[in-house]
């Protein structure tokens, strides 16, 4: 019996959370073994292409892409992206987006989710404010109608992984006690930026100033991309904020700029000179990099709030408190809106956690340990990858085949 077409419309070959995404609910469709997938490549920003040649255990998936524009209706269509691009080009009708950072989500995303059959986002934050936001229009209210699901963003235990062999990676930094940040540096004031990069540095730098025994913080960030001028860019930044505390006596703050592979960042993880992950994000749709982090059995201090929270326990992180405050206007725009608000971590909290891990790490570490376990079997690639396949089996229609019509064998007369 043929197998239905699935057409699968995703940023899969690029350097980016949505990449990351895309490849994992792929691969997943794939294993399944139900369906003919075929792919088609979409830009993300202005993100790097090529990381499937760059990576070759992914390079397969390039064999599966097709020329566009499409000369027939699938059967499926899917479509990993913001709501605002989804279209109904299938019989059947799929929108996969990590959702919402903030409490509300715009007027075009309710009408893009409304144009699929089935929505898939990655934390019950995501579809909690999509459900909740309703948009009045001419004497009318917007809501979606539309059925949405949480499919989590499972890591792949092959690759992240508790390891303790020596890192690939430079990291030449001459403390023995340094915090890792993952992200991007995006627009905004300090205090404003999504990602928060710009309070965590400040409050890096005023937790430790002066004082003899001094952690570094590491930061694998960009504003853009990877290019020479994305870098000159974040060390201006970082220097700008260095200007505004009153010390010549301050902790080192290390740049990590560039590309890296999934491998090489499991590496970074389990680089004995990092000790813990530090994240002061405003909102986030799921959280990749802090899923991917635990499995080296290190602390973390997080904000409090959306979609990490659903695979971080409070039982076993650092948990920094905080109030919802309105979206910053050098930030807002068509997607995080200036009337929806996001989360603003108590500052007083942040320098506690700072020190308290630096100087009392030990009874700290077994904490890590817990939540490895926790995600190993909760949030697991292999996990999401079940959970998506009943979805699939549950939701996905019988589409009518053709089928040839035997006529009986006449005898002459």
């Amino acid at each position: 019996m043929s197998k239905n077409t699935f057409i699968i419309s995703s940023p899969f070959d690029t350097y980016s959370g949505y990449g990351s995404r895309s490849r994992d609910v792929i691969k997943a469709i794939i294993a399944t073994d139900k369906y003919d997938v075929k792919l088609l490549s979409q830009r993300w920003g202005s993100t790097s292409f090529g990381f499937c040649k760059d990576n070759p255990e992914w390079s397969d998936l390039l064999d599966l892409v097709i020329p566009q524009p499409l000369t027939e209706k699938p059967d499926i269509w899917m479509q990993i992206t913001v709501p605002n691009e989804f279209q109904p080009i299938g019989k059947y009708n799929i929108g996969v987006t990590a959702g919402i950072e903030s409490t509300l989500v715009p007027k075009d995303w309710i009408e893009g989710v409304n144009k699929m059959d089935l929505n898939l986002v990655s934390s019950n934050h995501s579809k909690n404010v999509f459900l909740s936001t309703e948009v009045r229009q001419n004497d009318q209210v917007l809501r979606v109608t539309k059925p949405i699901e949480v499919l989590f963003e499972g890591a792949n235990t092959d690759i992240y992984k508790f390891i303790d062999t020596p890192c690939s990676v430079n990291i030449d930094i001459k403390e023995d006690f340094a915090y890792l940040f993952v992200g991007h540096w995006m627009q905004g004031d300090i205090n404003e930026d999504r990602k928060n990069v710009g309070l965590l540095v400040k409050a890096f730098y005023e937790t430790f100033k002066n004082k003899s025994k001094k952690p570094a913080l590491i930061l694998k960030t960009s504003a853009v991309n990877s290019s020479y001028s994305d870098r000159d860019e974040i060390l201006r930044r970082i220097k700008l904020i260095k200007e505004t505390v009153n010390s010549d006596d301050l902790p080192n703050i290390y740049l990590l700029h560039g590309d890296f592979s999934d491998s090489e960042m499991n590496e970074i993880y389990n680089h004995s000179k990092i000790k813990a992950m530090i994240s002061l994000t405003k909102g986030e749709g799921f959280g990749r990099p802090l899923l991917e982090f635990t499995f080296s059995k290190k602390p973390i201090i997080v904000s409090g709030w959306s979609g990490h929270m659903d695979f971080l326990s409070k039982d076993f992180n650092i948990i920094i408190g905080g109030t919802l405050t309105p979206v910053h206007p050098s930030v807002a725009n068509q997607f995080l809106l200036k009337e929806s608000q996001w989360f603003s971590p108590n500052h007083p909290e942040v320098g506690s956690a700072l020190k308290n891990v630096f100087e009392n790490y030990k009874q700290y570490k077994d904490l890590g340990k817990r939540q490895a376990h926790k995600s190993k079997t909760e949030f697991s690639w292999d996990a999401m990858k079940d959970l998506l396949s009943s979805m699939l089996e549950k939701n996905i229609p019988e589409f009518p085949k053709m089928v040839t019509l035997q006529l009986p064998k006449l005898k002459k007369i």
